[in-house]
């Protein structure tokens, strides 16, 4: 159906635009036979004008901000909560635009309304702001929305296909973009570093430490520069992991290549996934729904969602301020069934747009909550998400908690399909491993897929996303050399960051020359790292732990744009015979030893505990055996978390076979990890003090 042929505006210059009525749906732009279409959505504005500035032409009158606006009439470009508008004679390209908005100026309504912004479209595929990461001479730079409607579909190629990894067989790799590349010592040419070209370089090395997904922090358009708008303690800081979304459709423009903008940054991150997929790597997005850049009421930074319809889009109380179960300022109204389906929208375009496998919800505990802020038993994005038929080949992964207090590790609602990072494995292991006494029954809970928490209707072992690194917190290095955070860099007093780390640093506070401290702190890293890799679910690693990157104690480092975050690509060719080392022979491991990622919780033929005390408080060694029902190559892991050594009785090997030993964290590379197994176990093993030690039953 066409539009009516009435002309409701021509722009009078070089050129002239005929506006006809438009349609209401689908929301944002899209290119319609006489066309280009804009809409909008507001429940409560009481007018819309939209903002254009287009290049080469349509030079009329301009407002202050150098763009051409059109006020929509009420009566013939507006539909319920909708307004749109159809712009003829629009270039297909090239055009930016926003909208300014008006309406109720009662705030203790809810409202925010302030016709002097012009926002950002909610709906904008694409943003344009400032072209390189952190310019500081354009910091001041606006976000618009912009389109490309003129270039052909990317290629994914005839052969192409998603990798469709099973979930009991994932090794997630957590990183950022930017600072997996950044740095000098990555070796990229200068105009790649800190891009999604850049991470393509960096394939070669993901496939030898062994990881089949990586979890990218978040990659949505987002603002580096928000700390700097106004004078405070922060005001030194750079935004580097990004979770702050200005928009929930468009990639992060400054992840282009040398600066080259939103079109470059959409065409180079389907490069990125395309080459990803052809080396068996699924992408997984950490998205952010929780709250978004515009922060609270004392300090507003207005750009889309509290000009447009503040009521909708955010919780708010009974006196329209706003709630805050984020600690971020603002609550995203996910359960608002406008806000749902903008939700909704956006993880279907990553999926079909941008060919990504699967999301893990920053503060996913939010999306349990209602419009008041209360929680919900069956809160409907929640289930939205996991009925959608678009959605149902991704993988959907909770942070089940809040800044509310809504901790929900084993009991988010799930619908059966929600895996969920659990929390209480990266307690309960960094627990045992550091010494603490009485952890020995729920280390063995956790290695064998936490059943406690996630064996519950059809939900299964991987599930549980087993991790004791990640981004927020220590680094593993970190995790054994400081007992306290060191977070004066932030500017915030010592007063950011989590005080509770379960961290120990092995008799020194930081860097130490002490030859004995040095060896502790590596045998308690491979500790931690084989606890995590003969697990039962799904392992997650934080980037730059395979060669012990160290943030000097940072427990909170997100506004750093340097070496804290960088991944050093020189430490990482130092430790290349060690460390990582250790790290690429566990996974190597573990893809080739199923009984260590079964798709159901064990039973007891799967695993034998060689343990009759489990209520001795004061012991912390545990043993058990992984049975290998098809090939009889059962595997005997043994941990000793005491400052002494403890002589192992080993059981019986199957028959025929014997033990070898594959792994000694006590030893020094590469004999702490021997992939062909030592031979000449016998019925006893002496575990050395904070070692472990994994055995295999062969011929």
């Amino acid at each position: 159906m066409m539009p009516q042929e009435e002309i409701l505006g021509t722009i009078d210059g070089t050129t002239s635009m005929k506006c006809t009525p438009g349609w209401a749906y689908p929301l944002g732009v899209s290119d319609v036979e006489n066309g280009i279409n804009f809409s909008i959505f507001s429940q409560h504005a009481s007018s819309v004008t939209l903002c254009l500035s287009i290049p080469d032409g349509l030079q009329s009158e301009k407002s202050d901000d150098g763009m051409v606006e059109i006020m929509l009439d009420p009566l013939k470009n507006r539909t319920g909560d909708m307004a749109y508008l159809c712009g003829e004679d629009l270039p297909r390209c090239g055009v930016l635009y926003g909208y300014r908005i008006d309406g109720p100026r009662e705030w203790k309504k809810g409202h925010r309304f302030d016709s002097n912004n012009i926002l950002l479209d909610p709906y904008a595929k694409l943003v344009e702001s400032r072209r390189n990461f952190g310019d500081v001479t354009n910091k001041a730079s606006k976000f618009l929305g912009t389109y490309d409607f003129s270039s052909p579909p990317f290629d994914w190629g005839a052969g192409y296909k998603h990798p469709n990894l099973p979930e009991n067989n994932l090794f997630i790799y957590e990183m950022n973009v930017r600072s997996f590349t950044v740095d000098e010592s990555s070796g990229l040419d200068p105009s790649i570093r800190g891009s999604y070209l850049g991470v393509i370089e960096k394939i070669p090395h993901l496939l030898e430490l062994g990881v089949n997904a990586i979890e990218l922090l978040p990659v949505f358009e987002f603002d580096e520069f928000e700390f700097q708008r106004r004078p405070n303690p922060r005001d030194h800081m750079v935004n580097t992991w990004g979770y702050s979304t200005i928009n929930f459709f468009s990639p992060m423009g400054r992840y282009a290549s040398d600066g080259g903008g939103p079109l470059a940054a959409s065409y180079e991150f389907k490069q990125m996934v395309k080459a990803l997929h052809a080396a068996g790597i699924e992408v997984i997005l950490d998205v952010v729904f929780n709250h978004t850049n515009e922060a609270d009421d004392q300090y507003p930074f207005t750009t889309s969602f509290r000009g447009i319809d503040n009521k909708v889009y955010y919780m708010v109380d009974g006196n329209g301020e706003l709630l805050n179960f984020s600690g971020c300022g603002n609550t995203l109204n996910c359960n608002h069934p406008v806000v749902m389906e903008l939700v909704l929208d956006s993880l279907r375009h990553w999926l079909n747009e941008y060919h990504v496998d699967g999301f893990r919800f920053d503060l996913a505990s939010v999306l349990c909550r209602g419009v008041d802020g209360n929680p919900l038993s069956a809160p409907p994005i929640v289930k939205a998400i996991a009925k959608d038929a678009v959605l149902s080949r991704c993988k959907i992964i909770a942070e089940p908690w809040d800044c509310g207090g809504l901790y929900l590790v084993g009991r988010f609602p799930n619908w059966d399909r929600w895996a969920e990072w659990n929390g209480k494995y990266r307690d309960d292991i960094r627990q045992f491993i550091k010494g603490d006494q009485g952890m020995k029954g729920s280390l063995a809970t956790r290695l064998a897929g936490s059943a406690d928490l996630y064996k519950v209707n059809k939900r299964k072992p991987y599930h549980s996303v087993n991790f004791v690194i990640a981004h927020d917190g220590f680094t593993l290095y970190d995790l054994v050399s400081y007992n306290f955070k060191h977070n004066d860099a932030n500017g915030e007093g010592g007063n950011d960051g989590s005080n509770d780390n379960l961290s120990w640093n092995c008799g020194c506070e930081g860097e130490t020359t002490d030859v004995n401290i040095i060896a502790l702190r590596s045998r308690q890293m491979k500790n931690f790292h084989l606890a995590l890799m003969i697990s039962q679910g799904t392992p997650m690693m934080l980037m730059g732990d395979e060669y012990g990157h160290t943030r000097y104690g940072n427990n909170n480092s997100y506004g750093h744009d340097n070496a804290i975050n960088y991944f050093q690509w020189g430490q990482l060719e130092a430790k290349r015979s060690g460390l990582f080392r250790f790290f690429k022979e566990m996974a190597k491991f573990r893809q080739k030893h199923p009984i260590l990622r079964h798709e159901n919780f064990l039973d007891k033929k799967d695993v034998t505990w060689h343990e009759d005390r489990w209520d001795n408080h004061e012991s912390n060694f545990l043993a058990f055996t992984l049975h290998d029902k098809n090939l009889g190559e059962d595997i005997y892991v043994a941990f000793n978390a005491h400052d002494y050594f403890v002589e192992a009785t080993l059981p019986s090997a199957p028959v025929r076979k014997h033990w070898h030993r594959v792994v000694d964290t006590n030893l020094e590379s590469p004999h702490d990890f021997v992939p062909e197994g030592v031979k000449g176990i016998e019925k006893r093993y002496n575990v050395a003090p904070y070692s472990s030690i994994l055995l295999k039953a062969k011929h």
